[in-house]
């Protein structure tokens, strides 16, 4: 496996990306906006597809480089559903999976440092966010944090993974790189507390000063989604009305990007094609499915996906690849749903 810890001195910020082998897909977690160009070349040098970018959490110290790997490589933007970031590709739940080719993240929430606090855990090794830091803890005084809720996410969920497992966190101040479920047990001053009261009554004491540029940081990583009137004025999107009164209609190929999982939980569209956003571009290539499909039929392709980032993207790969009359739905299949749109089992 591809493992590359990558470190933000400015912010204390480490971010990991990761892949199954040379040449194939990677992801990449907590990315600074600032180190993209790094990324990038990286990702040359590795030679590696970026296809997922996950942030943990809404951050507070440094800006998100989400958005702007998502225009430079067309990634999936990944984020917990309850972030209050206007608009990511793929939000994800407790219990759910975030996979590339040859590599599965198991989704854990674990708020309490932010109600959006997440970690992800693969194999011997958990990315726990700012949750649980190498002898720390994340701070529990802003953005809906909660000292009560951090106390379970750590002593009940990530305290009850396997000692040896890895804690690779999103922040380091003291030069420390990894350490292990145990060691946090043993030796992390702030896990030593004989109750949930007791832990509380710790993190409400810190007394810390808030983030140098938290006021201009979290607006900014609240506003990292596409600009999806760009192609509303160029005539390739429908709004979720219009589309329902187009759905079923013979010259409309309604093209679902979302993976399995998402159909699973909220449903698709009838009649729709399963597409997933990863292979779009090989979809959309000569002799590609998408391609023939719509050269056999005739039909105008409609992309969706969950809130239309994923859709947007692909109709801009489709002018790329000649096929000028591909669409999407403006918000996706949460638009949709609210507007009153028909879904089936996915």
């Amino acid at each position: 496996m591809i493992f590359r810890q990558l470190f933000d001195s400015i912010s204390g910020t480490y971010s990991y990306l990761m892949a199954s082998r040379a040449g194939g897909e990677a992801l990449i977690i907590d990315p600074v906006l600032e180190k993209v160009d790094r990324y990038c070349q990286l990702l040359r040098e590795l030679d590696l597809r970026l296809v997922k970018a996950i942030d943990t959490h809404l951050h507070a110290d440094h800006v998100t480089g989400l958005g702007e790997l998502r225009d430079r490589t067309q990634c999936v933007t990944v984020m917990g559903e309850q972030t209050k970031a206007d608009v990511v590709s793929m939000r994800v739940s407790d219990g759910d999976k975030v996979n590339i080719e040859g590599i599965g993240l198991d989704v854990m929430y674990t708020p309490g440092h932010t109600d959006d606090s997440y970690s992800y855990l693969m194999g011997d090794r958990v990315f726990t966010g700012d949750t649980l830091l190498i002898r720390g803890t994340g701070r529990t005084d802003f953005q809906n944090g909660s000292a009560r809720a951090q106390y379970d996410s750590i002593f009940n969920r990530l305290l009850k993974l396997p000692d040896e497992t890895m804690v690779f966190p999103a922040h380091d101040y003291k030069g420390d790189t990894v350490s292990t479920i145990g060691e946090e047990r043993r030796h992390n001053p702030r896990l030593q507390v004989r109750s949930i009261d007791e832990y509380v009554e710790l993190m409400d004491n810190l007394n810390l000063p808030n983030p140098k540029l938290m006021d201009v940081v979290i607006p900014a990583n609240m506003h990292v989604g596409l600009r999806q009137d760009d192609l509303a004025k160029q005539g390739l999107a429908l709004t979720p009305r219009e589309a329902i009164a187009r759905l079923g209609q013979p010259d409309i190929l309604p093209v679902d990007l979302r993976e399995a999982h998402e159909r699973a939980r909220h449903g698709t569209l009838a009649g729709a094609l399963h597409a997933p956003y990863p292979g779009i571009a090989d979809s959309l290539k000569p002799g590609g499915m998408l391609r023939e499909v719509a050269a056999a039929t005739g039909r105008r392709i409609v992309f969706f996906c969950a809130f239309g980032e994923r859709s947007a993207m692909a109709v801009t790969a489709a002018k790329d690849a000649g096929l000028t009359n591909a669409v999407h739905i403006e918000g996706g299949i949460d638009a949709w749903k609210r507007a009153g749109g028909p879904v089936v089992a996915g």
